[in-house]
């Protein structure tokens, strides 16, 4: 097992090009072609986390907050990010982390909050434009289903839980071979050629569209392929900030809070002002989600459950909804079961250690 394989398995999950434009996912320290003896998996990286993968014989670890957001201009051991590289080095072991593409995926961290919180008929709150494109291929009658097939294995058609969607409108198409071409139709400088064709049209991830033109190629039987690859402007609601979703019976706020504090293991909660209705349906982002606030409004949600809210942020609530900030670390503590279920599927026998430290640095007197 090497470190690739490692990192490959999680972005099949969290695609790296789904990452905030701030951030800094993906190998932070060491080769990707290291074998892997062990995985420890932590919220954060710090001193205290490697030290326990080398007492646990990890040479990998796996996070969702990356150690290095900005640039290093020198490794002196002056904090507590350069002394974990350089002792990371020494020890011959590999960092990665996986932060806003994990946030972003319906899969990933506020779909775990969700589950803790039992919501049901869950949706992404804020869902992300340009992740999404449009394939036109045209493919002779007879070849079209294996085209279609090699396609679909490739990732494209899937639109939620549907898969193998397209779209098929027949034509004739022409073409004329110059002396130099070798066409699987016709003679090489011969007359134009006359073809039942199909225009075949699929969804593409964005993530996906390397693999699936290469699928498109190998199996399309012409010399030369045509197609279009248009950018789509929709929403795509698999991906995407924030997610909302309901309680399977409404609840009293109160009821509502200590709800919070017992499945996220908040020891404290800021609010806003209680406005004396329900909690039927709820919205949520893992770490700091005061940027989603107006998408929560306008979802109609009840309560919006985040963290890291500033005092003059509070305000906006403005009676309209209840702000409940449980904690950056309360909210994002689970995040290591999702790595740990997606390595585990794809490496049973394999060796994932969830960390036994908490990495919180935030202390309350309650």
């Amino acid at each position: 097992m090497k470190v690739k394989d490692i990192i490959a398995a999680i972005e099949e999950a969290a695609a790296s090009i789904y990452q905030e434009s701030y951030d800094n996912s993906g190998l932070q320290v060491g080769d990707p072609d290291d074998e892997v003896r062990g995985v420890l998996i932590s919220l954060d990286v710090t001193e205290a986390v490697l030290q326990e993968a080398i007492d646990r014989g990890c040479n990998m670890i796996v996070a969702h907050h990356p150690l290095i957001f900005s640039g290093i201009k020198r490794l002196s051991g002056r904090n507590y990010v350069e002394r974990v590289v350089i002792k990371a080095i020494r020890n011959n072991i590999s960092i990665y982390a996986a932060h806003t593409n994990l946030d972003n995926m319906s899969h990933g961290v506020n779909a775990k909050i969700a589950e803790k919180l039992g919501l049901i008929d869950i949706k992404i709150l804020a869902p992300m434009k340009d992740t999404l494109r449009k394939l036109y291929t045209y493919v002779p009658t007879g070849a079209a289903e294996a085209v279609k097939d090699a396609l679909f294995a490739a990732g494209a058609g899937q639109i939620a839980e549907y898969s193998e969607c397209s779209f098929g409108v027949s034509g004739t198409g022409t073409f004329r071979p110059s002396a130099n071409a070798n066409p699987i139709i016709g003679q090489p400088g011969g007359a134009r050629e006359e073809v039942n064709e199909l225009k075949i049209e699929v969804i593409v991830p964005k993530h996906r569209e390397s693999q699936i033109l290469q699928a498109l190629f190998k199996a399309h039987p012409y010399e030369e392929v045509a197609y279009e690859m248009i950018a789509l402007l929709n929403n795509n609601q698999e991906i995407g900030a924030g997610m909302v979703g309901l309680l399977s019976e409404p609840m009293e706020e109160k009821d509502f809070l200590n709800l919070l504090k017992q499945e996220m293991g908040a020891d404290c909660i800021r609010y806003t002002a209680l406005r004396g209705k329900k909690v039927n349906k709820v919205a949520l982002c893992g770490g700091s989600g005061s940027f989603l606030l107006r998408d929560a409004i306008a979802a109609g949600a009840d309560f919006f459950v985040t963290a890291d809210f500033k005092y003059h942020q509070f305000f906006d609530a403005e009676g309209r909804i209840v702000i409940a900030d449980i904690g950056h670390y309360e909210s994002e503590q689970f995040t290591g079961e999702i790595f740990k279920a997606i390595l585990n599927k794809k490496f049973p026998n394999f060796a994932t250690l969830l960390s036994n430290l908490s990495t919180n640095p935030v202390k309350y007197f309650c």
